[in-house]
């Protein structure tokens, strides 16, 4: 068994949701952003108000998202992680009294200076940058910049483009958590539990 952390992200539908739990994957994201297909809806919220997460810790995601939001969406939750995707500063950020994950969209190598902004993080997700789109291109950036990245230093989440295919890839960059979404759906939005089945053996089975 690999100690590999695993996030599965955009997880709208129960039925994936328990699927998910029983697999015990570290982390699921929920994602609060109106312009993802991945969005999550009230109804959604109401189901999973007294849900059971087991071992798996969930995490709310937002973009630019305004403080009130931000307290009524993660209620619904206990102990969630809160990932920020747009230009939240490193005080938005902690004003909620609790862990959150920074992602940074990566172009260049120059894009890592951003680091030192969020030293409060407990984590740093690299997602690949695309003008005009925070996270979802399902689009890797160019993973040999992270040879030199200080994974001792900052606990590094992977994100964008991560299937089956290049999954192994993904892994020698010895990032600390893989965060898998547009790479295990039949169709976009849609969950597919034979794919998330098909990578979560990959990861541990791969050799470290």
């Amino acid at each position: 068994m690999s100690t590999q952390k695993i996030k599965i992200c955009g997880v709208n539908d129960l039925s994936i949701l328990e699927e998910i739990v029983n697999l015990e994957i570290d982390y699921v994201g929920f994602i609060f952003f109106e312009k993802s297909p991945r969005n999550v809806n009230s109804n959604f919220l109401e189901l999973i108000n007294d849900f059971n997460f087991k071992n798996t810790q969930p995490v709310c995601v937002y973009v630019n998202p305004d403080e009130e939001f931000v307290y009524r969406t993660s209620s619904y939750f206990h102990n969630p992680i809160l990932q920020f995707h747009g230009n939240e500063d490193s005080s938005f950020c902690e004003s909620f009294g609790l862990e959150y994950w920074k992602a940074i969209r990566v172009k260049t190598s120059k894009d890592f200076d951003e680091l030192k902004n969020y030293e409060s993080a407990s984590a740093i997700l690299m997602e690949n940058h695309k003008d005009g789109f925070y996270g979802g291109t399902g689009e890797s950036f160019d993973w040999e910049m992270l040879k030199d990245f200080d994974t001792d230093k900052h606990n590094l989440i992977l994100s964008g483009g991560i299937n089956s295919k290049n999954v192994d890839n993904a892994l020698t960059t010895k990032s600390w958590c893989i965060d898998i979404n547009s790479g295990v759906e039949s169709e976009v939005g849609k969950k597919d539990i034979n794919l998330i089945n098909n990578i979560v053996d990959k990861i541990n089975n791969h050799d470290f």
